[in-house]
C-alpha cells in the first residue's frame, strides 16, 4: 500500500529523471499520432491526472477515473493549478472493471491492468475498456513488462531470489507476483499476452516499448542524457526502434494501441 507521500510521488514518477521521462514522452508521442483531432477521452486508472492535465491543455475534453480517493484529491489540485477545469468534465472514483458512458478515445496508462492480479479481473477490465469506446475509437493500454523484470532482477537482487525461490520462479515465468517484497501485487505482462487479451474485440494497430532500447539502463541513459549532445540522436533512434517486437518485449513498460 502506498502512503500519502508516495501518492504525491506517483505524479512525479514520470518526470523523476530523463529515463522515467521516456515513458511519458513516448506515450504522448503515440497519443498525438493516434488520437482524434477532438473529442471526449476517458483516462481510466489515471491516478493523479498527469495525462488528464496534458490532454486538457491540448484542448480535449477528459474524464478522469481512479479507484483511490487520495489520487483524485491530488488530481483535482493539479487540474486547478493547470487552469484546465473547463476541459476536465469529471473526476470520478471507480474501477476500470465497471465503466459507463462512451468515449472518442480510451486510455489505461501506467499499469492499471498490471495491478489486477487475477486473470478474470484483467479480462473483464479489457472488455470494459473496449465496450465504452465508440466505434473506430482508439484504445491505449500500457502495462509492466515481464522480461524487463527478469532482466532487472539480477541487478537489484530482490530478496525473493534467495528467500522465496518459488515466488521468484513464478513471477519470472508466469508474471504473477502477489506482493510481500516491497512492490505492490502485480501481473507482469508478456507482449503476446496483452495482445491476446484485446484481439478479437479490437483491431491491433501497434505496440510500443515505452523505454525501448534503453530499458534496464537507467543510470547510463541519465548520464548520457545529461551531456546534452546526444539527446536528439537518442530520441530519433528510440522512435525508430521502439515498435520492433523484440524491443517491445524487453521494455519496462509497453503500450498496446488498438481500434474498436
Amino acid at each position: 500500500m502506498r502512503g500519502e507521500g508516495d501518492d504525491e510521488g506517483e505524479w512525479d514518477r514520470l518526470d523523476r529523471n530523463p529515463y522515467h521521462r521516456l515513458e511519458y514522452d513516448t506515450t504522448m508521442h503515440f497519443l498525438r499520432k493516434h488520437l482524434p483531432a477532438k473529442g471526449l477521452i476517458l483516462d481510466a486508472g489515471g491516478g493523479p491526472g498527469r495525462y488528464t492535465v496534458e490532454l486538457a491543455r491540448l484542448g480535449y475534453d477528459v474524464v478522469l477515473l481512479d479507484i483511490t480517493p487520495r489520487m483524485l484529491e491530488i488530481a483535482a489540485g493539479r487540474i486547478r493549478e493547470a487552469g484546465v477545469e473547463d476541459c476536465v468534465k469529471q473526476v470520478l472514483e471507480g474501477s476500470i472493471e465497471d465503466l459507463s458512458c462512451s468515449f472518442d478515445a480510451v486510455l489505461c496508462l501506467g499499469g492499471p491492468l498490471s495491478h489486477l492480479v487475477h486473470e478474470d479481473r484483467r479480462l473483464n477490465a479489457v472488455k470494459e475498456l473496449i465496450r465504452v469506446a465508440r466505434p473506430d475509437a482508439p484504445v491505449f493500454a500500457s502495462v509492466i513488462g515481464r522480461l524487463a523484470m527478469c532482466m532487472n532482477s539480477i541487478v537489484y537482487l530482490w530478496p525473493e531470489m534467495k528467500d522465496n525461490l518459488g515466488l521468484y520462479r513464478r513471477y519470472t515465468t508466469t508474471g504473477q507476483y502477489l506482493g510481500g517484497y516491497g512492490f505492490a501485487p502485480c501481473h507482469f505482462y508478456a507482449p503476446e499476452e496483452l495482445r491476446e487479451e484485446f484481439e478479437g474485440s479490437a483491431e491491433i494497430i501497434e505496440m510500443v516499448g515505452l523505454e525501448g532500447m534503453f530499458s534496464s539502463h537507467e543510470q547510463r541513459y541519465n548520464e548520457v542524457h545529461e551531456m546534452g549532445e546526444y539527446n536528439e540522436l537518442l530520441w530519433e533512434t528510440h522512435l525508430r526502434t521502439c515498435t520492433h517486437p523484440s524491443i517491445v518485449g524487453v521494455s519496462e513498460h509497453f503500450m498496446l494501441i488498438c481500434r474498436k
